[in-house]
Formats: structure tokens, C-alpha cells, sequence
């Protein structure tokens, strides 16, 4: 999530270098303005984005010769938008078609709480779905949290809504209806039936209050034709759940799997050091192999192969923290459900399991998420520790990209092996061997391809989802080690 320790040092000394390399050599000089409170942020954010940004070589303003002077440095910084959030956005290297998920808070508190797992949410994860030829869309319930405010309501898996307040749901207002109005909505049940949807007379009133999601939402094994499979639905890569993680493949070791299908088909990423644990968990056998490699912007990266090669290395391991072992399976091969919603740290297991296991994937395509964040802090070193105590301000821009053993990664996502979509008429119930996606994983570990559905059920034009609002949307970080 925030900044390796162990790259402080680095980070210091060429911080430093770079303001030498700012000052000006002329001793005739106007005096030079300070920088003052009113845009101490604008220069936080230039200098972070100058020196991390993966590309910052690619946008003319965070070039390193830029400004000759401090003067018309400072100059600048009090010319832009005074907002922080507008400014960051002028920073940006093509937002619409490279860089979508690089993002400035105002509160880094929240920020952190949400890298744990601690959020508003009233229990309720969905989809929302466009219907053809209209503005109208629909949401569809994927699965309910426990001990939230929708588990103890007539609301589960499966169920469609279509107004939110009794506002009908469109393109137009969904964000303002279920993400940035009140905590407190009341959700109108549909269904659907022969691809028409119908109204009830059910409606659900939920509210949102602070929630920590155990992202180990399911773990169990099914027995057929005489394999013992695992199974894990595995929602989001948060790291301070990671013993959670290594206890359900504790419980998969002892119950004999010889087979696992690893649901991911919600997960939309996090932490690069709980996808290393995972794919560690998965096999066992390749300790010390490289998993991923990281690549950052030029300047970085030429320092770090120089000094420091191993820091850009994160190989499969034994242990978590260098201290409790991992509970490991020593498969040499996984099936994977995927969907549109699966990215970045899930899109990372997929890539650094490929070189050396078979991974098959049933579903649809992934995101195409293939880079990775830091947290960045207005202090000396950008590390939590010293940051200005004037503002909550943090960065989370992409820093690098993430390529596997074979120096590959795949930037428009992954396709199934097995293209299967979620039909919203049998949505089935998770972690059942006859859900429709699960089903087609086990028929196709045990050998009963006949059974395997064929090509799509029902594609459809996801427009977004509970997560995809969220900051955590499709999003890959490096934790501190």
C-alpha cells in the first residue's frame, strides 16, 4: 500500500538530488517566492508524480528540465487550478485510454481503512447491467455480506433491482442514486423471466455503516467422481487477511484437495504481496522462483538494476512476513473463474502461474489491468511518517508494471478457456457444485466434457458494479514491507 521500506533510503537520496538539480546556478536572480500553504499541495503532488509517475516521461509538464529556475517553478505551481483533485487530473497521461486508475484523495485515512477492508457498505454486492437500446439499466444482486444490513433483509444472489427511491436506475443517475447520496436507499425488487424483466412488490430499505469484508468469502471441498476439489472464492486481496487466506488452504491441505478452482470472478485486485502468498499457496514447489518482475519509469528503474536488482524481484516464498509458513497445495495446475470484474492482482495470479502450471480459466475476459500504485504522502520521503500535518491529502498514482517470468503480461485482459456468462435467470448459489460456472470448472477437472455448457448463455453490457465506484476499483498496490 505504501512505500517499501527498504526503497526509503533510495527515494531520499534522489529526491534530494533532484531539488540540487532545481536550483538555480544564477546569483543575480529575483529573489526566489516561497511556497506558500495555499499551493504546498500543488507541489506535492508535481514532485511525487515527477519522480514516481510509471509515465512520466510521456507528459511534458513533469519533465525533469522543465523549469529553469525554483522562481518560475513556484511561478507555475501558483497559476494552476487551485482545486488539488483538477489539478492532479492536468497530470494525467491519457486518462481515456491509458491511464485510468491513477487517483488523488483528500483523505488518506479513509484511504488506508479501505486497503483494509473497512468500508461503509450495507451488504449488498452487484452489477449493473445496461438494457439494449435504452438509457434504463438494472442492477443484480452477486452475493450478500454477512452481518450487514442486507443479511437479515428478503434480499440475496440473484435478485434484479430496477429503482433505487423509487427512481427508475439509468446511465445517467445510478452513481448519484446508490454511491454519492444517502446511506440509507430502499432498493425495488424485480426478476427475470423469458429475458424480460418484471416487477414485484418486494422492497428492501438498507443502510450503509463501517464494515470490515473478510475477503476469504468462501472455502470448501467438493467431492465427485472420486477427486476431492477445493474451492475458494476469494473477493479482494487485502493483506491484513492474508492469515485468514493461509488458514483456508490449511483446511483445503487437510481435507485432501488434489484439485482447485479459485473463484475470481468479483475480485478486482489489491495487494502484489497477497497475490505472491496466494500463488505460493496454490503450488508450493517453485520457492524462490520469480513470480513477477516490476518495471518502473526509466530514471527509477535504471537505479534500481544498477543498485539494487532484487528489489524489482518478487519471487514465490514459504513463509508470510519471512515468519509463519504457508499452508501450500503443490498443485501444478488451477482453474480460475473470471469475469469483466476480475483485474489487476487477480489478472497478476493468472500471469505469475503460467510460465510453470497449467491455469485454466472458465467465464469471460478480464479487465486488462497490468500496472501497480504506491500511496504517496506529502512528507520528505512521501511516507506516511512526517507527512504535512496541514492536510489529509495522498496520491495513488501508477507506479510500474508487472511482467511475469517471461517478461509478459497481457494489457487487454485474459480470455476463458471455457467462455461461460452469468445468466441472470440461474444465477445459482455459490460454492454449489450445480452453479453454472462452478459446474462447468468441475466437469471439466473430472473429464465430463459432455457436460461442459457450451459458448455463452447470455452476454451483456456490464456498465458497473458496487466495487468499480469504489477506490479500490481495479486496483493493484505495493505494500510496505
Amino acid at each position: 500500500m505504501i512505500l517499501k521500506k527498504k526503497f526509503l533510503p533510495l527515494l531520499l537520496i534522489l529526491s534530494v538530488v533532484f531539488f540540487i538539480n532545481c536550483s538555480s546556478d544564477d546569483p543575480k536572480q529575483e529573489e526566489i517566492p516561497k511556497i506558500t500553504e495555499e499551493i504546498e499541495i500543488h507541489d506535492f503532488v508535481w514532485q511525487g508524480m515527477n519522480f514516481f509517475y510509471l509515465w512520466q516521461e510521456s507528459v511534458p509538464i513533469l519533465a525533469d528540465d522543465r523549469f529553469d529556475t525554483d522562481k518560475e517553478y513556484i511561478n507555475y505551481l501558483n497559476n494552476v487550478s487551485s482545486d488539488p483533485s483538477t489539478y492532479f487530473e492536468t497530470l494525467i497521461y491519457n486518462r481515456s485510454s491509458v491511464d485510468y486508475w491513477s487517483w488523488i484523495v483528500d483523505d488518506y485515512i479513509e484511504l488506508e481503512n479501505l486497503f483494509q477492508g473497512v468500508s461503509k457498505h450495507n451488504g449488498v454486492e452487484f452489477g449493473l447491467v445496461g438494457i439494449s437500446g435504452s438509457n434504463d439499466i438494472f442492477g443484480y444482486v452477486r452475493y450478500i455480506l454477512p452481518n450487514t444490513s442486507a443479511s437479515n433483509k428478503p434480499i440475496k444472489r440473484g435478485d434484479i433491482f430496477t429503482h433505487v427511491n423509487n427512481t427508475q436506475l439509468t446511465r445517467d443517475n445510478y452513481r448519484d442514486l446508490l454511491f454519492y447520496g444517502n446511506d440509507t436507499y430502499t432498493l425495488s425488487i424485480a426478476k427475470i423471466e423469458n429475458n424480460t424483466i418484471i416487477s414485484t412488490s418486494i422492497d428492501v430499505s438498507l443502510t450503509k455503516v463501517e464494515y470490515t469484508e473478510n475477503p476469504v468469502f468462501l472455502v470448501k471441498t467438493i467431492d465427485d467422481d472420486g477427486k476431492k476439489i477445493g474451492y475458494l472464492m476469494y473477493n479482494s486481496f487485502t493483506s491484513n487477511f492474508d492469515n485468514e487466506l493461509n488458514d483456508a488452504f490449511m483446511q483445503l491441505k487437510n481435507e485432501g484437495v488434489t484439485d482447485l478452482v479459485l473463484d475470481l470472478r468479483y475480485n478486482p485486485g489489491g495487494s502484489v504481496r497477497s497475490a505472491v502468498y496466494l500463488a505460493s499457496m496454490i503450488t508450493g514447489q517453485l520457492k524462490g522462483e520469480l513470480f513477477a518482475k516490476e518495471i518502473w519509469n526509466s530514471k527509477i528503474q535504471a537505479e534500481l538494476e544498477r543498485d539494487h536488482p532484487d528489489w524489482l524481484i518478487n519471487n514465490f516464498t514459504d513463509k508470510m512476513n519471512n515468519v509463519i509458513t504457508i499452508n501450500s497445495l503443490n498443485l501444478n495446475s488451477v482453474h480460475v473463474i473470471v469475469t469483466g470484474s476480475s483485474a489487476s492482482a487477480s489478472e497478476l495470479i493468472i500471469n505469475g502461474l503460467n510460465p510453470y502450471i497449467n491455469v485454466k480459466l472458465i467465464g469471460s475476459q478480464t479487465v486488462g489491468k497490468y500496472v501497480a500504485s504506491i500511496t504517496l504522502y506529502d512528507s520528505p520521503n512521501f511516507d506516511r511518517d512526517g507527512a504535512n500535518p496541514s492536510h489529509t491529502y495522498a496520491m495513488q498514482p501508477i507506479v510500474l508494471e508487472e511482467v511475469n517470468n517471461l517478461g509478459v503480461n497481457d494489457k487487454d485482459g485474459f480470455e476463458p478457456h471455457i467462455e461461460l456468462f452469468e445468466d441472470f435467470e440461474n444465477m445459482g448459489v455459490l460454492g454449489d457444485k450445480s452453479e453454472p460456472l462452478l459446474q462447468t470448472a468441475i466437469n471439466d477437472i473430472v473429464g465430463n466434457t459432455t457436460k461442459i455448457l457450451p459458448g455463452k448463455t447470455f452476454k451483456y453490457d456490464l456498465i458497473s458494479d458496487s466495487k468499480i465506484n469504489t477506490k479500490l476499483s481495479n486496483n493493484m498496490f505495493i505494500d510496505k514491507d
